[in-house]
């Protein structure tokens, strides 16, 4: 039995990032990383069991898979675990109604969301809305709580676009989180519960499935922690030990380490 078979054997199921690991985002929509249109084909021919499990929070899942299918992915709105439908689902069975600190991209998840009189938080990644004006209202209405609710669509530190590194929700959660006194309830990645959501849609145990992200925090150590395997690709946020990106730093690393899709194309 070769190294890699000894390390997949048992897995029925594979957990997929989406931003950084099958496309970076950007002007026009983005572009899909290479190698990963291939790999996500191998997969879904194979016999693994494949979902889509991101913290995009930007766009909607419908837009996120429209833009997916352009850049060439065979890929269902089905097929994706996301955060704000999550989010959506908790608000409705919890009673809770939110201000929403959002980007206008994902605002039509929460349509049927009732936003009147908020008791709760909800902050995603707002781009250019986190203002100043924007974060200081969501503060705001934290403080005047009595019991003060902040749900989180995440909690990524940063991620990347073709253009460069931008800064996450993370940081602005935390913010509120120091600001107000409160704990945030993330919902997404690295959340034990939005991996467990997306192992019951394919039906698979935790010691089955391998989880496959850029991220060494939110998709490496979040799927760890819930008994998951998983494998970080050298692509999206990837850092060496030195904090350069791989691009940056092939001259440094060996022929084997420089295989960006080596590693998860080998599942199928």
């Amino acid at each position: 039995m070769t190294p890699w078979a000894e390390r997949l054997a048992g897995v029925h199921g594979v957990l997929l990032d989406i931003s950084g690991v099958l496309y970076d985002s950007g002007a026009g929509g983005g572009a899909a990383i290479a190698g990963s249109v291939e790999a996500v084909a191998r997969l879904k021919q194979s016999r693994l069991k494949v979902r889509f499990c991101t913290n995009e929070s930007q766009k909607s899942r419908g837009e996120l898979v429209g833009l997916l299918r352009r850049l060439g992915f065979d890929i269902s709105e089905g097929e994706v675990t996301a955060p704000a439908p999550a989010a959506c689902q908790i608000l409705k069975e919890r009673g809770l109604r939110p201000h929403l600190l959002i980007h206008d991209g994902v605002r039509s998840e929460f349509n049927d969301i009732d936003i009147s009189n908020p008791n709760c938080v909800v902050i995603a990644d707002a781009g250019e809305g986190f203002s100043y004006q924007n974060m200081n209202k969501a503060f705001q209405v934290l403080m005047e709580l009595e019991n003060p609710v902040l749900i989180s669509l995440g909690k990524g530190r940063y991620y990347k676009e073709a253009s460069g590194l931008m800064l996450d929700v993370g940081a602005y959660m935390k913010a509120l989180e120091y600001a107000c006194g409160v704990e945030a309830e993330v919902v997404g990645k690295p959340s034990p519960e939005f991996f467990k959501s997306a192992l019951r849609a394919i039906r698979v145990e935790a010691h089955q499935a391998i989880m496959i992200g850029d991220d060494i925090m939110g998709d490496v150590g979040g799927a760890q922690q819930c008994g998951m395997r998983a494998l970080q690709v050298r692509t999206g946020k990837f850092r060496d030990s030195s904090g350069v990106p791989l691009e940056a730093s092939q001259s440094q690393v060996s022929p084997a380490a420089k295989s960006r899709w080596g590693a998860w194309s080998r599942l199928a």
